[in-house]
């Protein structure tokens, strides 16, 4: 394809533009600008950059230039580096270059993408050729990161290399002006991947069969193992009670809330959503952006979905179709579907189908597979929208790899592993900083595998060599252990961060947008993590600035009966409490959590002797204790269950004032909150459970403006950020921020980086640089 010249070119320019240009139709949205405003010349896409030259009026080079950046793809994030004026070489046509592959590498890798209304058109399309074909993609919509080997983004080196095109599909990719040119997964039913539908040892190799029945195993109440873009969902009808009980029992999952997949009718995006959730304006937006990710939306009371699919809590989580193969399923069924990750519970997405079949097949009736290879998994992202803003939860499929920028440039290539739940890793060079997907708590052999695989394949992609690790400093932690022997065998240094200060600098990185590096005052409150003293912290208060981290603030520790134990049975922290307080006697417990007493006195004596009761300051078992003296969570199945269960049940205003929480000096600076005075009003039954967990959001928050005020004080400190897992919990952060706003002072969230430990590599790395 080329442009004829029309007029003589008077002025030359070399332009490179760098960032998201790979995978999002920039080449051919070039090819076509500069055929509208008559540039002759050619592009070409090197290692991550695109290279321009372009021929033409000085008046058209101008309105191309503006162009680039200004109409430039919706998926493209694209930066112009460098224009220069070079010398005119007579061009007579425009065209685009073979990719260069000898260049130094510039890599801005594309997450997965949903499936465009374009696309939509075509697949609902009698006349298409591709019509009803759950792999339809185009430039601006598909897989990337899922199907990606190697950069350059060309399709021999994508897991689509092993489907030759047809003619037909050769003649589209082949042609500039096409919106499917150099669309790297472009396929049809003649040339593309197909679906089988598997049950009891038999096959079915047609899509449109598979499809079909598949169709009907669901609406028949059966579980199916679907496998979409970056792994496989567990479906099931989301208003079957009965099937998704089955489907939690087989899972080993009884609690933990389950993401529902609701039909897209026609351009009447929510209207099915509309009829079992109340989703506030902002959440409606969220499930609509282009990440399609899973948005935490309050039930309908007259909601006719499963009762079970988020029992104990007011919230669904809530997503809408992003593959054509979702569109295909829901449009037919019409109904909302769970759709779960389909792997052992704490494992990474599953993404073979061998490993699909065998893992899965006690789980489910019958699987939906496909033959395109998924190369790397991804998570659906999850969202909550806390202080009007959407917050993630979990980084994954639509988000991920997520960039993120230093303020000052490294002088070396970095890899931040993170904590043990919730793991991502970071891989940093200059000023960038790419975030994988969500890979999942680190106990299990999967997980570790794909961490360690994730780990090599951002090096790979990026062509990034490391030359330093960074880890958390608990020795305990898989990725603590893992970072090591990398470290020792690369012959590598290694730097070690506590944990909190990782949440604290991972906020002060993501939001910190001021010339002058000023002090805050950042509370990085979560479960647990090791503490400076050796102790498990995880209420503190951080005075500072990444790499000069004061410990200012905590609260009043405590010693953890169990240890570990103590996060999977809360009964536990609320039973330390009591006993701190001296508010039963050893054998008592109040209200009765169904332990045996001889049990309870055998804890009690290894309390006494701090016999594997680790002394902790952390505000994530504080509102274990008090989910479980409240009487809503002695015991859970995940993580996070009890704090969740008792913010699920607050009111909207308490008619109680919380009690006065004492804050005391400490004779090693540290100022100290005490939770005491709270046991009696928890145990208090004049109270009702809602309002005694409203008065204990109330009095969290509290705890909160009384140490910035404090900090003011002292120090005049104005910024206050708050970091850490706990502030996933929406009522006790939008009341500590409302009341911290109202007295004046600056309040930072994180907006791109989950609050919880998925955020911990980036501030690994925040925090490390500023030591290196």
């Amino acid at each position: 394809m080329k442009i004829e010249a029309s007029q003589k070119s008077t002025s030359t320019y070399q332009i490179k533009v760098s960032g998201r240009v790979q995978g999002v139709g920039f080449r051919p949205f070039i090819y076509r600008i500069a055929h509208h405003y008559n540039i002759l010349g050619w592009v070409q896409n090197r290692q991550g950059e695109v290279l321009i030259h372009a021929e033409g009026s000085p008046e058209n080079v101008r309105r191309f230039a503006d162009a680039i950046i200004q109409d430039a793809p919706p998926l493209s994030r694209p930066s112009i580096d460098q224009s220069e004026q070079i010398d005119c070489q007579g061009f007579e046509l425009f065209t685009i270059k073979e990719s260069a592959t000898g260049t130094e590498a510039d890599i801005h890798l594309p997450p997965d993408h949903f499936t465009c209304s374009a696309c939509i058109d075509d697949l609902n399309d009698p006349d298409n050729h591709r019509y009803h074909y759950p792999f339809i993609n185009c430039t601006q919509c598909g897989p990337r990161y899922t199907i990606i080997r190697a950069l350059p983004y060309d399709r021999p080196a994508t897991s689509m290399a092993g489907f030759p095109l047809c003619p037909e599909c050769e003649a589209e990719y082949l042609n500039p002006l096409e919106r499917r040119f150099h669309a790297e997964p472009i396929a049809c039913p003649q040339c593309g991947p197909q679906l089988q539908f598997c049950t009891d040892g038999q096959c079915i190799n047609d899509s449109e069969k598979g499809l079909n029945e598949t169709i009907d195993r669901l609406r028949a109440g059966e579980i199916v193992a679907i496998k979409g873009i970056g792994g496989y969902h567990l479906m099931c009808d989301a208003r079957n009670e009965a099937v998704v009980q089955r489907l939690r029992l087989r899972k080993q999952r009884p609690d933990k809330p389950l993401a529902v997949m609701f039909p897209q009718r026609g351009n009447s995006l929510l209207d099915a959503v509309h009829e079992e959730l109340l989703p506030t304006e902002r959440e409606a937006t969220t499930l609509i952006s282009s990440e399609r990710p899973i948005v935490l939306c309050k039930k309908l009371e007259t909601t006719s979905l499963a009762p079970s699919i988020a029992p104990g809590l007011l919230e669904v989580g809530a997503m809408l179709p992003y593959s054509p193969l979702h569109h295909l399923l829901l449009s037919r069924l019409n109904s909302p579907l769970v759709a779960t990750s389909g792997n052992i519970s704490g494992e990474p997405v599953i993404t073979d189908n061998g490993d699909a079949t065998q893992r899965l097949e006690s789980i489910v009736d019958a699987f939906l597979h496909h033959n395109r290879p998924i190369l790397r998994p991804a998570d659906d992202s999850l969202y909550r929208i806390i202080c009007d803003r959407p917050r993630p939860l979990r980084l994954g499929r639509g988000v991920a790899p997520l960039e993120m920028r230093l303020a000052q440039p490294l002088s070396k290539a970095v890899l931040a592993v993170g904590g043990q739940m919730k793991s991502c890793v970071a891989l940093a060079w200059n000023s960038r900083v790419v975030i994988s997907p969500h890979i999942g708590d680190l106990q299990s052999l999967r997980s570790q595998q794909i961490f360690s695989q994730t780990i090599d394949d951002l090096q790979q992609l990026y062509q990034i060599k490391i030359a330093a690790i960074i880890c958390d400093a608990h020795p305990g932690y898989d990725s603590h252990r893992i970072a090591h022997h990398i470290a020792e065998s690369l012959k590598l240094p290694i730097t070690e961060v506590l944990h909190h200060h990782a949440h604290a600098s991972a906020l002060y990185g993501e939001t910190h947008k001021e010339d002058v590096e000023r002090d805050w005052l950042v509370f990085s409150w979560d479960g647990t993590g090791m503490g400076a003293d050796r102790t498990l912290w995880g209420g503190e208060a951080f005075m500072g600035k990444p790499g000069h981290w004061r410990r200012f603030a905590s609260l009043r520790p405590f010693r953890l009966p169990g240890g570990d134990r103590a996060s999977r049975e809360p009964w536990r922290s609320a039973q330390a409490l009591l006993w701190e307080s001296n508010e039963t006697s050893p054998t008592g417990s109040v209200p009765n959590w169904n332990i045996p007493s001889k049990d309870i006195d055998l804890l009690h004596a290894a309390w006494q002797r701090a016999i594997n009761a680790p002394q902790t300051s952390s505000a994530g078992r504080l509102f274990d204790a008090a989910a479980a003296l409240v009487g809503v969570s002695p015991q859970v199945s995940y993580e996070g269950e009890a704090p969740s269960r008792l913010e699920a049940i607050c009111q909207a205003e308490s008619k109680m004032r919380p009690p006065l929480l004492p804050l005391i000096g400490g004779n090693d600076g540290v100022y100290r909150t005490d939770w005491g005075p709270l046991i009696p009003m928890l145990l208090n039954q004049q109270l009702t459970q809602a309002e005694r967990a409203t008065i204990f959001h109330h009095s969290m928050a509290g705890i909160i403006v009384k140490q910035a005020l404090r900090a003011h004080e002292k120090f005049h400190i104005s910024h206050i950020g708050l970091s850490g897992g706990v502030f996933q919990n929406r009522v006790l952060t939008e009341l500590a921020a409302q009341q911290l706003q109202e007295l004046g002072f600056i309040v930072h969230l994180s907006e791109h980086l989950p609050a919880n430990d998925g955020g911990l590599c980036y501030g690994q790395v925040v925090e490390a640089a500023s030591q290196f």
